[in-house]
C-alpha cells in the first residue's frame, strides 16, 4: 500500500465521499494491538488519504475502549504526517451553537482510565504539549471549512471527559467556570499520542448540543448527537476534500514533526533492546 499523505479519524461513513477512488482496505496489527477497525485508503485530488473509524464500524467501542495507541501507531506506519480528527462535541458557550464547527486551540484532559503515552518500559520521554494541536494544520482546516460554507470558530479549549455517560449539570457548569469552550470524550489521549508520533494533528469538532448547562435548550441525548452529525457529514466531507485540494499551499515541515527532539531523557545504553524494537518507528531517528 502506498504512503498516506493525510489521515482522518472519525465516523465510519466519512470515507464514502465523492471523488475518492483506488480504494483499498488494510488490516493492520501494531505493537500496541489492533486499531479500532480496518483502515480504508483512497486517492483524492492526487493524494492518498487514510480513514479510520474511531469507534469501529457500527460504533462498537466506548470512548474508554478505543485503542488510541494502536490507532495512531497504525497511521504512523502508513506514513501519515497530518491527522484530522472529526468528532462530536457539546458547547459550553452560548455563542458556539449546534451545527457550528470548532477548530480548538487548547486541550484539557479530564480522563482517568486511558493509556496516555507510547513510552515506558525503560524509555522515558517528556514531550512538550503547550500547544497540543498543530497551529499550521488547524489554520488550514479552518480555512477549508469556511471555504465550503461552514460556520467555524478558531479558538477555544476542548475538555475531554472519560464518558461514556454525559455530564451532570454540576460538572457542566463547573467546566464553564473553568473557561472550557467545548466538551467531548475522545480527543485525549489521541492528540498527545499524535504529538509523540511527530504527526501534525488538528480537530474538526462538530457541535451537536449545549451539553446540560443551558436553561432554555434541551439536554444532550444520543438522538441529538446522531442527528446533527448526520446532517454535518456532507459538510465534513466537503471540507476534507477542500483541505486536500489545497495541500500544496499549506503542507510543510511543522514543529509537530520534531516533537521528540530533546524529549528522550533515558541513557541510550540503559534502554532495553525489546523497547527499542517496539518503539523503533518513533525513535530510530534519535537513537
Amino acid at each position: 500500500m502506498s504512503t498516506v499523505d493525510l489521515a482522518v479519524i472519525g465516523g465510519s461513513g466519512l470515507y464514502d465521499m465523492p471523488g475518492l477512488h483506488d480504494v483499498q482496505t488494510s488490516d493492520v496489527t501494531t505493537p500496541f494491538g489492533k486499531p479500532s477497525d480496518k483502515i480504508t485508503v483512497g486517492t483524492l485530488h492526487g493524494r492518498r488519504l487514510a480513514f479510520l473509524p474511531r469507534h469501529g464500524r457500527g460504533h462498537v467501542l466506548s470512548p474508554t475502549e478505543v485503542p488510541y495507541r494502536a490507532n495512531i501507531y497504525a497511521l504512523k506506519e502508513l506514513g501519515a504526517r497530518y491527522v484530522i480528527s472529526v468528532s462530536a462535541c457539546g458547547s459550553l458557550r452560548e455563542d458556539y451553537r449546534p451545527g457550528d464547527i470548532v477548530i480548538p486551540g487548547q486541550l484539557f484532559d479530564f480522563t482517568r482510565e486511558r493509556e496516555r503515552s507510547f513510552f515506558g518500559d525503560g524509555l522515558v520521554a517528556h514531550v512538550g504539549v503547550g500547544d497540543p494541536f498543530s497551529p499550521e494544520l488547524s489554520t488550514a482546516l479552518a480555512g477549508a471549512v469556511r471555504e465550503v460554507g461552514g460556520t467555524v470558530h478558531e479558538t477555544g479549549t476542548f475538555i475531554t471527559i472519560e464518558g461514556p455517560r454525559f455530564s451532570t449539570r454540576g460538572e457542566s457548569n463547573t467546566f464553564r467556570q473553568w473557561g472550557m469552550s467545548i466538551i467531548g470524550m475522545t480527543t485525549s489521549p489521541e492528540a498527545f499520542l499524535a504529538v509523540e508520533a511527530e504527526m501534525a494533528y488538528a480537530v474538526m469538532a462538530h457541535i451537536t448540543d449545549y451539553d446540560v448547562w443551558h436553561e432554555s435548550e434541551e439536554d444532550v441525548t444520543v438522538e441529538m448527537v446522531v442527528r446533527t452529525l448526520s446532517r454535518n457529514t456532507a459538510l465534513a466531507q466537503k471540507a476534507l476534500a477542500q483541505l486536500v485540494a489545497a495541500m500544496d499551499d499549506w503542507e510543510g515541515d511543522f514543529a509537530a514533526h520534531h516533537a521528540l527532539q530533546g524529549a528522550l531523557i533515558t541513557d541510550l545504553e540503559a534502554i532495553p533492546a525489546e523497547t527499542k524494537e517496539k518503539l523503533a518507528l518513533l525513535v530510530d531517528a534519535y537513537l
